[in-house]
């Protein structure tokens, strides 16, 4: 039974950091390509940054580019995202999801997604 699940949202003003994890199970980790989604109320889920099996390349949305930061542990099958100088429109769910192929950027591209973690930025 395949399980990601995120930690690590919660309140923060403008202009501070969160790192979050997610935390995989029941699959081979180490041999897939991961990423980070977002969902805010009323909108589309948005990619946020993705990462290739080993943490050899990784790719960023436009809106969080120079801001966030993903990396993978491998041996502790989990996956982060540091998040600096946050915004309020940074403000949505977060989710982690396990590619299975295609485009990197698009949602169906993906098989298998956490719960979610909610990150709310204050102005």
């Amino acid at each position: 039974q395949v399980q990601l699940v995120e930690s690590g949202g919660g309140l923060v003003q403008a202009g501070g950091s969160l790192r979050l994890s997610c935390a995989a199970s029941g699959l081979t980790f180490s041999t897939h390509t991961m990423a980070w989604f977002r969902q805010a109320p009323g909108k589309e889920r948005e990619f946020v940054a993705a990462i290739t099996y080993d943490g050899g390349s990784t790719y960023y949305g436009d809106s969080v580019k120079g801001r966030f930061t993903i990396s993978r542990d491998n041996a502790k099958n989990t996956l982060y995202l540091q998040m600096n100088s946050l915004k309020p429109e940074d403000t949505a769910v977060y989710s982690c999801a396990h590619h299975r192929g295609g485009t990197l950027y698009y949602p169906r591209a993906y098989d298998y997604w956490g719960q979610g973690t909610q990150v709310t930025v204050s102005s």
